[in-house]
């Protein structure tokens, strides 16, 4: 349904194209509906992998995806699929599932997760610390029943605790092993519990040394480091979930144009009328009935100057309304808002795959089942080494176990997805494909369409006190009979310079010509210079031809849309190709590029001229970006690198773009090409880190040099470390 809408008419384009649906997406010929799942256990790429596989497999899904940081999975059904089934499935092989209500998102269920953590860190510090204080007595020298006694009261605090802050660990684990596949968190609690069960074996056996502390710092340290990484997610929280966030779960409905009713905005239905008052946030998408105020459209657009609002005047949900109290006639609320929309698109494409998203989700399947491996390796050889000392052996083992998980390498692509569109969103850039990133920072070449795009598309009459009041006056009457924009155009000029119409009669359109009347008895013409014989201005212009006199030219100047300029000289400092590519007139495309210094400049060029000029800008190494905005840029977008269309574009040209402008201004264009080169910087970073901590902990923790409680601060900084190196992109 195209509803109207304001911030944002990309999300008209809902309906998801095949690169952000997926690949393996099945059509057939049904509308697809869209289900999200909320999956509270997953923690590692594995995990990714297991559901979006899973999923696929079941009868009536087109499409998965899974999106980690914010442990959700958005599935593409047909129409008599259930949620629930699929919850049902997913919790059946292993993976805890829930439906999700994305009306209902809000930060509680992210709070209660994160105090349940700390609840737990919490426990075991506390235990931690009691169980070292006497340890400190068998350090010193205690000996026989006396160390004995301070072994047993450890395991008292030990197993209980373990058994309450390992849950975590221990619930994905189980959930992973009794469907026969492994996460990271399996090797996680193999080592928790072997190094209890070593303690335990040598209390009960009187043995000098257990190790309780040890087992109880393992746990403090690794659930330190998934509370950090949680904290860390949440500071990276997603553009997807911030705009879940404005949306407003209930609305003051009219009653009989009286009483106002408090109702849930997803009751509300086209046609209901809803009062917003002032500070308040619009629930719905809408035309305005009464009132008139100024609306804040800056998280929405990015534009931080307040726009007015008035009757007729179009209002989408999340907009704040400022200054006067408004009603408004709903026309699209709960799922079919604009802003609920734009949040779809906005977590499809950060849940969609990117080349090292698959990279990374390759190394981390091969990756688990060798830290198996090499943990029973090392055990079998260090056994062999120390001549049967099944006590180090298992130490090594369970130090190598924790060293290994591939921890750092499942958070190394989603940390930066995440924080980088997230920020994308905020400069006014909605993210629409998951490659957009990567490949806008290839980008060599820019070209650029010209009217709404450079321009704003409205043009606006020149010089109108140099036409003499007739001409002015009969103008007025013919252009009033016409909804071309040059007419509207100059009727608005005209009405506000106080122009009376003259009386005209036997009004007609001339399709491609213009328009035509009788007038004292003579006939007037408006319209093309060529119908009316007139001599062409060389601009954007209309011309009126009075029987017997000479044409008159009308000429109009197209505005420049805000940030034009500071945008390409931005881009040209980066060092990239400028073009601009239009089907207009030459001496308007000459204008506009004198006007913001674009040297190469084509005119007069049809639809299959600008997809053929970007095709060969493509094929002499140039990663072009085109920028357009009508339906005769589809063909050009769609042969792009990468693409970007304004908010205010048609919606046939928003669906082939990878990314919508939201606001005005052209000015993040820069600015977006300069984060996605940080984005990629910081992916391959991660990598990097996570490589390294590998080449350098899993060398030591063989040879013996690493206990599990070093391993378990290893692999805890390991994992903090790939999340911050990402976060780095939020500040700059």
């Amino acid at each position: 349904m195209a509803a109207p809408i304001s911030a944002c008419p990309a999300c008209a384009a809902a309906p998801l194209a095949e690169d952000q649906a997926g690949e393996g997406y099945r059509g057939n010929g049904m509308e697809a509906k869209r289900i999200l799942l909320s999956l509270p256990q997953i923690y590692c790429a594995a995990c990714i992998s297991g559901v979006e596989r899973g999923l696929a497999a079941q009868p009536g899904v087109r499409a998965a995806r899974v999106n980690l940081t914010l442990k959700r999975a958005t599935v593409d059904v047909d129409p008599d699929l259930e949620a629930q089934s699929l919850a049902d499935y997913l919790t059946g092989i292993g993976f805890e599932a829930y439906e999700l209500d994305p009306g209902q998102l809000t930060s509680t269920a992210t709070d209660k997760r994160g105090k349940d953590l700390l609840m737990r860190l919490g426990v075991a510090g506390f235990a931690m610390m009691n169980v070292m204080l006497l340890s400190v007595a068998v350090w010193s020298g205690a000996t026989d029943a006396t160390r004995d006694l301070f072994h047993w009261i450890s395991a008292g605090i030990a197993i209980p605790t373990i058994a309450f802050s390992s849950q975590v660990f221990f619930k994905s684990a189980w959930s992973a092993l009794r469907v026969g596949r492994l996460n990271m968190d399996v090797p996680i609690s193999l080592a928790i519990l072997l190094a209890l069960g070593m303690s335990l074996y040598e209390t009960m056996h009187s043995g000098e040394h257990a190790y309780f502390d040890a087992a109880l710092s393992l746990t403090f340290f690794l659930l330190a480091g998934r509370y950090l990484d949680f904290r860390t997610r949440a500071v990276a929280r997603s553009a997807a979930e911030e705009l879940a966030a404005l949306e407003v779960p209930r609305a003051a409905r009219v009653v009989n144009g009286q009483a106002d009713e408090q109702v849930s905005v997803a009751e509300l239905t086209p046609g209901d009328i809803v009062r917003v008052v002032p500070g308040a946030r619009v629930p719905v998408d809408g035309i305005v009935e009464t009132g008139e105020s100024e609306l804040d459209r800056s998280l929405l657009t990015g534009e931080s100057l307040p726009v007015a609002a008035a009757p007729d005047s179009v209002v989408s949900a999340g907009e704040v309304n400022l200054t006067g109290p408004l009603t408004v006639r709903v026309t699209a609320a709960g799922r079919d808002s604009s802003l609920h929309r734009m949040a779809d698109l906005v977590a499809i494409a950060e849940t969609a795959r990117n080349r090292y998203t698959s990279l990374a989700d390759k190394a981390a399947q091969i990756y688990a089942p060798l830290v198996h491996i090499l943990a029973f390796a090392a055990f079998l050889a260090w056994l062999w080494i120390s001549g049967g000392d099944v006590r180090l052996a298992l130490n090594i083992a369970v130090a190598v176990l924790i060293i290994t998980c591939p921890c750092a390498l499942g958070l190394a692509v989603p940390a930066v997805t995440t924080a980088a569109s997230g920020r994308l969103f905020k400069q006014g850039m909605l993210l629409k494909s998951a490659t957009a990133m990567e490949r806008l920072a290839e980008v060599t070449h820019v070209v650029f369409d010209k009217t709404g795009t450079l321009t704003e598309g409205k043009p606006a009459m020149d010089a109108l006190q140099r036409h003499k009041p007739q001409d002015l006056s009969i103008a007025l009457a013919l252009a009033e009979g016409s909804s071309h924009p040059l007419a509207q155009a100059l009727t608005a000029a005209a009405r506000s310079a106080g122009v009376t119409p003259a009386k005209v009669t036997a009004v007609r359109e001339v399709p491609g010509k213009g328009i035509e009347a009788t007038w004292d008895g003579k006939t007037v013409r408006l319209g093309r210079a060529e119908w009316l014989g007139a001599n062409a201005v060389g601009q954007t212009a209309t011309y009126l031809a009075v029987s017997g006199a000479r044409p008159v030219a009308f000429t109009f100047t197209d505005a420049l849309r805000p940030g034009v300029e500071a945008a390409i000289d931005a881009l040209k400092a980066r060092g990239l190709g400028i073009s601009l590519v239009s089907g207009d007139v030459p001496a308007a495309v000459a204008d506009i590029a004198g006007r913001v210094g674009i040297a190469d400049w084509q005119a007069d060029i049809l639809p299959e001229g600008k997809a053929e000029y970007v095709a060969r800008l493509g094929k002499a190494g140039k990663k072009v970006l085109m920028v357009g905005d009508g339906l005769n840029d589809t063909a050009a977008l769609a042969a792009a690198h990468v693409s970007i269309s304004p908010a205010s574009a048609l919606e046939a040209a928003r669906v082939v773009s990878d990314i919508v402008l939201l606001g005005k201004s052209m000015e993040p264009l820069s600015d977006a090409i300069t984060l996605s080169k940080s984005a990629t910087r910081r992916i391959k970073e991660n990598f990097a880190i996570a490589a390294g901590y590998n080449a350098i902990a899993i060398p030591i923790a063989l040879v013996g040099l690493a206990t599990p409680l070093a391993a378990a601060l290893a692999m805890s900084f390991s994992s903090v470390s790939v999340s911050l190196n990402a976060l780095r992109l939020k500040k700059g």
